[in-house]
């Protein structure tokens, strides 16, 4: 009943297989439109995730359990940004095969990817597992909670290879064009994450262990879900695996690896904010918590559409029609325009009504009330930054989109809001993120304007051995 919910189907061979966008032809931004809605609903559910996690663990176990999920998330977010990372040069070359339609380079990739993130999955598997308390130690967690934050941590760790495989085969799709179906995914997930957590908590009576658990064995149900409807139904050309040919095994590694950190890069510039915002006090801190929660909300346009564009400027790369890049870039600057003010605006007259829904207490909703009206309508800044980075990923510039983040993030964004902060109090730190945004979107401007970004060349045919 999801699928049939969820899904426009047709029929190819007398199976039933989900809608796969050729974006190498048609209208562009209806395409972009009907491609990125699916994303967006994709990363509500993400985002739906660790909130209901939350709210079982909070409610049924305490205010310690709580702390030690979110200790153990902090790491938890770290390994998937970098799962994310590498899904985006997955998404890059993937996309170019597509749009190229090379059907013999896409399987040869896919079967590269498979055999690396496969074993980079295991090996972090089994290192996280040995090192997780020396890292929550490292992390200054609180003793009464190291011990609930080890036992969930290490439990996440011995699944962290479903973790990589159900986002990995959501990526496949999104680069064949298809990104409806990984809506089930996490559906999948978040439904049964929903229904075992209070049944292995209180029921069977795990506790912390139960949550986890739980989260570990809903994401196995949706990744084995996953390969199986992709194999019979997508028609996604996975095989057996082997051992990719060196060129392929360069290739992954040489976009994947500045990828995977440039997503590590930005989670630890977060980490770098805070500091600037706990020298403030408790109310402060609360405050930046509760619009943070609102950034993540306002975030989710601008982060799928350019999931989106990495898909579409993909497939016309590897068609070679790069006047559909441009016209790409053009709808997608357009359509997170007015997304962008839209949202901003709403944002700024509900500021105080929006940051109570989560605290209660005056000065701290004074203080994330100010933050958010601050940089409310810096937010289309953002968008061009995603649109233009997602573009020049699907030419294959990794290892510049990482150097972009790290200008963006530790050169611009941290000094210049402790700098603001030192300046102007409180109100200083929503400056300085405001004005790092209007400068990483000026920086991402001149790179995609004069860079080399288009010379790139990630299909070598010719090079390449099955």
């Amino acid at each position: 009943m999801v699928g049939l919910f969820f899904h426009q189907l047709h029929y190819r061979g007398g199976r039933t297989v989900s809608k796969q966008y050729d974006f190498t032809e048609g209208s562009i931004i209806k395409k972009m439109i009907l491609f990125s809605s699916p994303i967006f609903i994709t990363n509500i559910l993400q985002t739906s995730y660790q909130v209901i996690d939350s709210i079982w663990v909070g409610n049924l176990l305490g205010p310690s359990a709580l702390g030690a999920t979110a200790i153990s998330g902090t790491v938890i977010f770290t390994i998937l940004s970098f799962i994310i990372g590498m899904n985006t040069a997955a998404l890059t070359v993937l996309s170019q095969y597509k749009g190229a339609k090379d059907d013999e380079g896409l399987k040869r990739a896919l079967n590269g990817f498979v055999v690396i993130l496969g074993a980079l999955a295991i090996v972090l598997g089994i290192v996280g597992f040995v090192v997780a308390e020396r890292v929550l130690v490292i992390l200054g967690t609180p003793e009464n909670t190291l011990p609930l934050a080890t036992l969930y941590l290490r439990i996440n760790f011995i699944g962290i290879l479903f973790l990589f495989g159900y986002n990995f085969i959501a990526t496949v799709l999104r680069a064949l064009g298809d990104s409806k179906t990984p809506i089930r995914f996490v559906l999948i997930a978040v439904i049964l994450n929903t229904i075992l957590d209070p049944i292995f908590i209180a029921v069977l009576d795990l506790g912390i262990a139960g949550a986890a658990y739980a989260t570990v064995l809903s994401q196995g149900f949706a990744f084995v879900y996953g390969l199986i409807y992709s194999i019979r139904k997508a028609n996604v050309p996975f095989s057996v695996p082997t051992i990719p040919a060196m060129v392929q095994t360069r290739k992954i590694f040489k976009l994947g690896l500045p990828s995977g950190l440039s997503m590590m890069v930005i989670s630890g510039g977060v980490l770098a904010i805070m500091s600037v915002v706990t020298s403030f006090g408790e109310e402060a801190v609360a405050g930046f918590g509760a619009a943070q929660r609102l950034d993540s909300l306002i975030m989710l346009p601008a982060l799928t559409l350019g999931s989106a564009i990495n898909s579409m400027a993909g497939q016309n790369i590897g068609a070679d029609k790069w006047n559909r890049v441009g016209e790409i870039t053009r709808s997608g600057l357009l359509l997170i325009a007015i997304v962008s003010v839209s949202l901003s605006a709403i944002v700024f007259f509900s500021a105080e009504w929006t940051v109570s829904l989560f605290v209660q207490d005056p000065d701290t909703v004074a203080f994330g009330t100010m933050y958010v009206q601050t940089v409310a309508f810096f937010y289309p800044f953002l968008g061009i930054n995603f649109v233009l980075n997602g573009v020049v990923r699907a030419a294959g510039a990794m290892f510049q989109v990482f150097v972009l983040n790290v200008i963006s993030f530790w050169i611009l964004r941290y000094p210049l809001t402790y700098l603001f902060s030192e300046w102007f109090g409180e109100r200083g730190i929503g400056i300085g993120m405001g004005v790092s945004l209007v400068l990483s979107a000026a920086i991402a401007v001149l790179y995609y304007r004069f860079g080399n970004w288009k010379e790139i060349k990630i299909m070598e045919k010719q090079k390449e051995s099955k």
